[in-house]
């Protein structure tokens, strides 16, 4: 039920209960819905560790009062499992009724596992990774407690019934997914995002754009529609992220960049999968890599591997891309500043630009990863799903080690 002066409506009808609410500030939505929408009394919250520390914080607890009864001051980057199970058995212990994150990435993702793990009695790393999707699901309960997401940033993972978590036993970041493993409500508020720092914003951003060019390029796609979100994701967000860069308290661009991620992630939800810059992207986190961060580094260099290797069917997808963003008039600016012509520059070329654009990194040496990390990071990007379904299938070691070489950092044959 929607408050007064508040949008609330649902992203994939008729597909799932997840809806959007905009229009009111973050407090005052979450305490509308947890009394009238859920009717709970049992709330636990799930901060960053810098957020907790401001008066965006402090502004959500005086909303909800004694409804909170459980604080979890951040997860560590990537999902870590021991943060899971630490998490759960806390809340079992405090019968917890609803979830609210307030922060994205890892917290988001670990909202998704922590419900599937509730269901399920989870109280050790091998019961948690009897829920994992390469594990047999038989006999497992579905996630029920209901969940709200204040993002911060532009991952869009809030959107996802799909969450990445690191089995610490292994540093293997490993798949979660369930129907019903996603959020109830996404709460946008633009000015909160204000305070999220410079590089997680834009780079989450890139993240946003990644969905939309491997969803257009990618070749297993199940209906003409396909194309729609991620068409019109990417026209929200790349003109309006190269807004924010240089005006950072707009807040109409910053909402047109979250409305972007619901855009493309609408293509997502129709179950087209992505491709190696995503693959590669799973294994980098690991290493210490922001999700934003692989985004800025791996997708310039798939298109141009792709483009490489790939016959007319993989390249024409990638003409699809160039056209939608040589016509948006603020992005074709930045590329004609940057030397690059619509005749003479590859989807590679142009998206590489815009990430350079924006100030983010574009070698692996820069997101901190060593040419003595390549050999063990190829091999774990080869058990992703992903890189099988590029459009130039990655199944063999020596291709993704071609792929790591052009972004690596330290030889002239870097992007």
């Amino acid at each position: 039920m929607a408050a007064q002066g508040e949008s609330y409506y649902p992203v994939f009808p008729p597909a799932t209960k997840l809806h959007i609410s905009t229009g009111l500030s973050f407090p005052e939505a979450c305490a509308h819905h947890i009394t009238n929408t859920f009717h709970e009394s049992k709330v636990y919250v799930i901060v960053s560790g810098s957020i907790s520390k401001t008066d965006n914080f402090t502004r959500l607890q005086k909303a909800l009062g004694d409804k909170i009864v459980g604080v979890r001051k951040g997860i560590k980057p990537h999902t870590p499992w021991d943060d899971i199970v630490d998490i759960v058995k806390d809340m079992e212990k405090k019968g917890v009724d609803l979830i609210i994150t307030l922060g994205a990435g890892s917290l988001t993702d670990g909202a998704k596992i922590i419900k599937y793990a509730l269901a399920n009695n989870v109280s050790s790393l091998d019961d948690l990774a009897r829920l994992a999707s390469e594990a047999k699901t038989e006999g497992l309960k579905p996630p029920q407690l209901p969940v709200i997401n204040i993002p911060t940033s532009l991952s869009g993972g809030e959107y996802s019934i799909i969450a990445g978590g690191t089995d610490t036993r292994n540093n293997h970041k490993v798949l979660f997914t369930h129907p019903d493993i996603g959020a109830d409500i996404v709460i946008l508020d633009p000015a909160l995002s204000i305070s999220t720092p410079e590089r997680i914003w834009l780079s989450t951003g890139v993240r946003g754009i990644d969905h939309c060019v491997e969803g257009l390029c990618s070749l297993v796609k199940p209906g003409a529609e396909r194309d729609e979100g991620f068409a019109k994701g990417l026209k929200l967000l790349v003109p309006s992220l190269l807004i924010t860069k240089k005006d950072w308290k707009n807040e109409d661009a910053r909402l047109k960049e979250m409305l972007g991620v619901v855009e493309s992630m609408k293509g997502m939800s129709q179950g087209i999968p992505m491709g190696g810059s995503h693959g590669i992207g799973h294994q980098l986190g690991p290493l210490g890599v922001g999700h934003g961060e692989t985004s800025c580094v791996m997708l310039p260099a798939i298109l141009k591997y792709n483009f490489k290797y790939g016959d007319e069917k993989v390249r024409k997808p990638q003409q699809k891309v160039l056209d939608l963003l040589w016509a948006e008039e603020t992005v074709a600016e930045v590329l004609k500043k940057r030397g690059l012509t619509e005749e003479g520059s590859d989807a590679g070329d142009v998206v590489g630009a815009i990430i350079s654009e924006l100030g983010m990194p574009r070698t692996l040496k820069d997101v901190g990863v060593g040419r003595n990390q390549l050999d063990a990071l190829a091999e774990n990007c080869l058990k992703d799903v992903w890189l099988k379904v590029n459009p130039v299938p990655l199944i063999r070691k020596e291709q993704v080690l071609e792929v790591l070489e052009m972004v690596v950092g330290d030889t002239k044959s870097n992007l």
